[in-house]
C-alpha cells in the first residue's frame, strides 16, 4: 500500500506545529496577560528627520502611560490604551525610547531603537602640490565628515576613471559617524594635469533603504622633469659697440617643456627671447645689442624655471669700441702728371697700416706719395688697422679708388681695323676706347652713310658690310681710327642660277649648271641621285639623262642643296604590252581598251574603227584624255579593227588593234527552272539547266550536301535542293534548283478500330495513302450500309450504333495522276459479336461472290434524302455520289487493277469524296 504524499505529511506537520505554538501562547498568556508595544521596535532615520512611534497596551484599563525619550516631540495624540507622538529633528546618532504602562500596579515597558545616518553631501579631497616631480610620491586623501554609520560607507580613490584605493567600514560601531581614506600615489609624466578624485557610498540598501553616492570635486595634478644639469648658453665672448649678435639658450630633458620659463639678460638688460620646442628640449634666442653705456665686462644671463624650481647659466662678455679706419686721397680725379698724398688715420688705440706699411706707434697716421700716370686710374689702396681686446686681436679696413684724367686711345685689342661677322645672329659691336672720363665712340661710313649701333645687340645683315671711321672722345681729347667690316654668310640657290626643272631635248647637247650666292663664294656640285659621280661638261642628251639631280654649294658659313628635275622629252611610240594588237572585251565586265603610249611629253591617243561594223566608231579609252569616246557607254562597243593614233609636239605615230568580244556564262529561269520534278522508278537524266555565253559555258549541277553519285533509276531520296554552276573562261554563274519526285499512290494502311465491337456499337475503319502528289480516298461501302460518317479528307469512315446491314467488305482506294491502288476490309455480323476480317484481293473476291445474293446497293437518292452523315472537315469540301467503278480510274489503278472483286460490273457503288476548295 502506498504511503502518504510529500503535500499531505507538510499539511499534518503544520497542523502539529500550530497546535504546540497555541499551547506555548496560551501557557504564556496565563503568566502574563498584559504587556505594552512600541513600532516601530527599530527605525533609521535620516539626521533631522522626523518619526512617528506608537505606544500600545492590551490592558483593559491601564493607570496611566507614557514615552519617555530625549528627543523633541511635535505633537501627540492619546487614547485608552494607546500614545501616538512625533519626534521631530532627529540628530542624535543612536536613541533607546521607552513605551510604559501601569497596569494592576505593575510596569509594562516596551523598548525601541532609532538610529540616524547622513548622506555623503561633503565629499572632500585634500588639495595636491601645485607642481610635483616625476618619480617621487604624494599623497592623496579624502574626507567624508559627518556621513554615516561609517559602517555602510565605502570611499573610493580615482586618477580619472581608474581606481587607485577603496576601502569599505565595515565593522564600525554604529554611532561612528564621518571617514578619511589616505593613500600615496608616485608622480609619473603621464598624470600631468590628471584629473583625481574620491567617490563615496552610502550603501542603506540591507536597511530598506537605497544607495547614497557623491563625489568630490576633481583636482588637476601637474607633474614636472627638471634635470639637475644647467642650460646650455651660446654667446659671442667679444661684442662690438653698436652691433648686434645672436645669443641661444637651450636645455634638455624638460618636461612638460612648454611649461618651462626662460629669462635672458645682459647686464642689467633684459632680452627678449624666442623660445621654440622640440620634444623636451626648450631653445631660447635672441639678439644682443650693445651700447657705448655697456663697453667693459659685462655677464650674460639664461635661467630656465619649471614648476618651482629652476636652472641658471652664465657666461661673461665684454663689449668694446672700434671704429673703422679713414682712407683719403688729396686728389681723387687727378690729372695725368699730377702728385697725389695718400693718408690713413685710426682711433687712438689702433695701429694702421697702408699698402703694407704700418705706422711708427698706435693712434699715429700712415702717409703715401705718387706722381699719377694712366696706369695709375683705377688703381686702388688698401688700408688696415688692429686693435686688441681681451687677448684677441681684431681688426678692420678700408679701401678706396683713384681715378686719372687722360685723353681717349683705341687699341686694336679693343677696336679691330677689320670685323669679320657671319650674317643672321644678333651681335653686339664693339668699338671700345681707354680715356678718362670714359670717351664716346662713334662709328659712321666716311661718305655720311650708314652708322654702327656699338655696344647694341641686334642682327647683323649684308647692308652692314663696308669701311667705318671710328671717333673716341672726351674732355682730354680725341682719337680717330678707320675699320673694315665684312658680313659673310652660307650660299643660297635660287631659281633664276639654279632652276628647279630643266627641260632637255633628246638627241641634243645640254650642260648642267647652277650658280649660287655667297660670302665666301661658294663652290657649287652636282650629282645624279643614287650616283656618286659629279656631272660637268657638256652632254648628248638621252632618256637615260632624265631624273633628279642634286647640287649643293659649300663655304666657309654653311652650305645648300637644291634638287633639281630634269625632263628628256621625245616623241611617241607604241609598245605590245602596254598596248596590244589584239583585244577582247568582255561583256558585262566594265574593263576599257589601255593604250598607254611612251613619249614626253605624254601623248594624245584616239583609236577610230577603220572598216566594217566598227568603221568611224571611237573605241573608249581608259586614257583620260578627253575625246569622242567619253560619249560612248560599253554596250556600244563594236567589234572590228581600230587605228590607235598617238601625238605630242615632237610627232605622231599610228597603230592598228583589232578588237573582239566574248561574254561570261548567264543563266535565267528560262534556261535553268529553279522548280523541277522527277517520277519514281523513271531512268535518272540530267536536270534542264543551259547557259548563255562566249565561249560555251560548262553546267554541272550536283545537290547540296551529297557525293554521292546518282542512282540509274530515280527513287524518292533523290528530292532535295540541288546547285548548278556553269563556267567559262570568263567567270561563273549558278541557280539553285528544287527537285521534286511524284510517285504512285499505295494504300498503306487499312484498319478497323475496335477490332471487336457488339451490335449497336461504334466502329472506325481509317485508311492511310502514301502517294505524291497526295492521293484522293473514296470508299464502297456494303449495301444497304447507312449512316455513315467520313471525315474531312475521307481517310477515316466511322459507324455508329452498328446493325447487320453494316456487315461485308469496306473497300478504300487511293488515286493520284500516276495511278491507283485499292485494298478490302470484311465487316460480318455472326451473332453479338461484330467479325472483322482484312484480305487481300483474292480473299475480297471470294467474300464478294459469297454474298452476292444478299447485297443491295446504295441508291443516289440517299444523298438527297440526307440518310448519310457527313461532316466537314477542316478543309471546305463537298460530298458526290458516284454511280460506277469506283470513280474510273480502276484502269490505272496498279498492281490490283485486275482483280474483279475491287469494282464489279453493273454494281451501284456509293463513294464520297471531299473536293478542296
Amino acid at each position: 500500500m502506498p504511503g502518504p504524499s510529500p503535500g499531505l505529511r507538510r499539511a499534518f506537520l503544520g497542523l502539529w506545529a500550530a497546535l504546540g505554538l497555541g499551547i506555548l501562547g496560551f501557557s504564556a498568556i496565563a503568566q502574563e496577560p498584559f504587556w505594552a508595544d512600541l513600532q516601530p521596535r527599530v527605525a533609521l532615520v535620516e539626521r533631522g528627520g522626523s518619526l512617528w512611534l506608537n505606544c500600545s497596551t492590551n490592558c483593559p484599563r491601564p493607570e496611566r502611560g507614557g514615552l519617555e525619550t530625549s528627543l523633541r516631540r511635535n505633537g501627540t495624540q492619546r487614547g485608552l490604551r494607546w500614545l501616538a507622538r512625533q519626534l521631530v529633528d532627529i540628530r542624535e546618532p543612536e536613541t533607546q525610547p521607552v513605551c510604559f504602562f501601569r497596569c494592576s500596579r505593575r510596569t509594562l515597558q516596551a523598548r525601541g531603537l532609532i538610529r540616524t545616518f547622513q548622506k555623503p553631501d561633503r565629499v572632500e579631497l585634500v588639495p595636491l602640490p601645485s607642481w610635483q616631480r616625476v618619480g617621487e610620491n604624494f599623497t592623496l586623501s579624502c574626507r567624508v565628515p559627518g556621513a554615516g554609520p561609517r559602517g555602510s560607507l565605502t570611499l573610493t580613490l580615482l586618477r580619472g576613471t581608474q581606481e587607485l584605493a577603496r576601502r569599505s567600514f565595515v565593522g564600525e560601531p554604529p554611532r561612528a559617524r564621518g571617514a578619511v581614506l589616505t593613500a600615496t600615489v608616485l608622480a609619473r609624466r603621464e598624470d600631468h594635469k590628471a584629473n583625481f578624485s574620491c567617490h563615496a557610498e552610502l550603501d542603506l540598501r540591507p536597511h530598506g533603504l537605497g544607495l547614497f553616492a557623491n563625489s568630490s570635486a576633481p583636482r588637476e595634478l601637474r607633474t614636472f622633469v627638471l634635470p639637475p644639469d644647467t642650460p646650455s648658453l651660446v654667446a659671442p665672448r667679444l661684442l662690438e659697440v653698436g652691433s648686434q649678435r645672436p645669443v641661444s639658450c637651450t636645455l634638455d630633458g624638460l618636461f612638460p617643456a612648454p611649461e618651462a620659463r626662460v629669462y635672458l639678460a645682459l647686464g642689467d638688460q633684459r632680452l627678449n627671447p624666442d623660445v621654440t620646442l622640440e620634444g623636451d628640449t626648450v631653445m631660447a634666442t635672441a639678439i644682443a645689442t650693445a651700447s657705448e653705456e655697456q663697453e667693459g665686462a659685462r655677464q650674460l644671463v639664461c635661467n630656465v624655471t619649471l614648476g618651482d624650481e629652476s636652472r641658471e647659466t652664465q657666461e661673461n662678455v665684454t663689449i668694446y669700441s672700434f671704429p673703422a679706419p679713414l682712407l683719403t686721397l688729396s686728389d681723387p680725379n687727378a690729372p695725368e702728371g699730377k702728385t697725389v698724398t695718400v693718408t690713413c688715420t685710426a682711433g687712438t688705440q689702433a695701429l694702421v697700416t697702408l699698402e703694407g706699411i704700418p705706422a711708427a706707434v698706435p693712434g699715429q697716421p700712415a702717409l703715401l706719395q705718387l706722381n699719377v700716370t694712366e696706369d695709375d686710374d683705377k688703381r686702388g689702396f688698401f688700408c688696415d688697422a688692429t686693435l686688441e681686446v681681451d687677448g684677441e686681436t681684431l681688426s678692420k679696413n678700408q679701401s678706396t679708388e683713384l681715378r686719372v684724367l687722360y685723353a681717349p686711345r683705341l687699341d686694336d685689342s679693343d677696336c679691330p681695323r677689320s670685323w669679320t661677322w657671319p650674317e643672321g645672329p644678333e651681335q653686339t659691336l664693339h668699338c671700345e676706347a681707354r680715356g678718362n672720363p670714359e670717351p664716346s665712340v662713334h662709328c659712321a661710313r666716311p661718305d655720311g652713310g650708314a652708322v654702327l649701333a656699338l655696344g647694341l645687340l641686334g642682327p647683323v645683315t649684308r647692308a652692314l658690310a663696308g669701311t667705318y671711321r671710328c671717333t673716341a672722345v672726351n674732355v682730354q681729347g680725341q682719337a680717330v681710327k678707320d675699320v673694315t667690316l665684312t658680313v659673310e654668310y652660307a650660299p643660297a640657290l635660287d631659281s633664276v642660277g639654279c632652276p628647279e626643272r630643266i627641260t632637255w631635248l633628246e638627241g641634243t647637247e645640254a650642260s648642267l649648271s647652277c650658280v649660287a650666292h655667297g660670302v665666301p663664294p661658294p663652290s657649287v656640285s652636282c650629282v645624279r641621285s643614287g650616283e656618286s659621280e659629279v656631272v660637268e661638261g657638256l652632254l648628248l642628251v638621252g632618256r637615260e639623262h632624265a631624273g633628279t639631280y642634286r647640287c649643293e654649294a659649300i663655304n666657309a658659313r654653311g652650305s645648300a642643296a637644291k634638287n633639281v628635275a630634269v625632263t628628256v622629252e621625245y616623241g611617241p611610240s607604241f609598245e605590245e604590252l602596254s598596248c596590244p594588237s589584239n583585244w577582247t572585251w568582255v561583256e558585262g565586265s566594265g574593263k576599257l581598251f589601255s593604250c598607254e603610249v611612251d613619249g614626253k611629253p605624254e601623248p594624245r591617243v584616239e583609236c577610230m574603227g577603220s572598216e566594217g561594223a566598227s568603221e568611224g566608231v571611237a573605241l573608249p579609252l581608259e586614257s583620260s584624255n578627253p575625246g569622242p569616246s567619253d560619249s560612248m557607254t560599253l554596250s556600244d562597243l563594236t567589234p572590228g579593227i581600230y587605228l590607235c593614233n598617238a601625238t605630242n609636239r615632237h610627232g605622231s605615230m599610228v597603230k592598228t588593234v583589232v578588237v573582239s568580244s566574248e561574254s561570261p556564262p548567264q543563266m535565267d529561269e528560262s534556261s535553268c527552272p529553279s522548280q523541277q520534278t522527277w517520277l519514281e522508278g523513271a531512268k535518272v537524266t540530267a536536270l534542264a539547266c543551259a547557259a548563255r555565253g562566249r565561249p560555251s559555258p560548262r553546267v554541272r549541277c550536283t545537290r547540296e550536301g551529297s557525293t554521292q553519285p546518282l542512282q540509274k533509276l530515280v527513287s524518292r531520296e533523290d528530292a532535295g535542293t540541288y546547285r548548278c554552276v556553269a563556267t567559262n573562261a570568263h567567270g561563273t554563274d549558278s541557280r539553285t534548283v528544287t527537285v521534286g519526285v511524284e510517285y504512285r499512290p499505295v494504300v498503306a494502311e487499312l484498319a478497323a478500330s475496335p477490332p471487336s465491337v457488339r451490335p449497336g456499337g461504334n466502329f472506325t475503319l481509317t485508311c492511310r495513302a502514301e502517294a505524291w502528289p497526295p492521293a484522293q480516298i473514296s470508299w464502297r461501302a456494303p449495301p444497304g450500309a447507312l449512316n455513315l460518317g467520313l471525315s474531312s479528307n475521307n481517310s477515316t469512315l466511322s459507324v455508329a450504333g452498328a446493325m447487320g446491314s453494316h456487315g461485308g467488305e469496306y473497300e478504300c482506294a487511293a488515286t493520284n495522276a500516276h495511278g491507283r491502288h485499292v485494298r478490302r476490309i470484311t465487316v460480318r455480323v455472326a451473332g453479338p459479336w461484330l467479325w472483322v476480317a482484312v484480305g487481300g484481293a483474292a480473299g475480297g473476291a471470294a467474300l464478294l461472290a459469297a454474298g452476292a445474293g444478299l447485297a443491295f446497293y446504295v441508291q443516289s437518292t440517299a444523298c438527297k434524302k440526307g440518310e448519310y452523315n457527313v461532316q466537314e472537315a477542316e478543309s471546305s469540301g463537298e460530298a458526290v455520289c458516284l454511280n460506277g467503278a469506283g470513280g474510273g480510274a480502276g484502269a490505272d489503278s496498279g498492281p490490283e487493277a485486275g482483280d474483279p472483286a475491287e469494282s464489279p460490273a453493273g454494281d451501284d457503288v456509293f463513294s464520297i469524296q471531299l473536293t478542296a476548295a
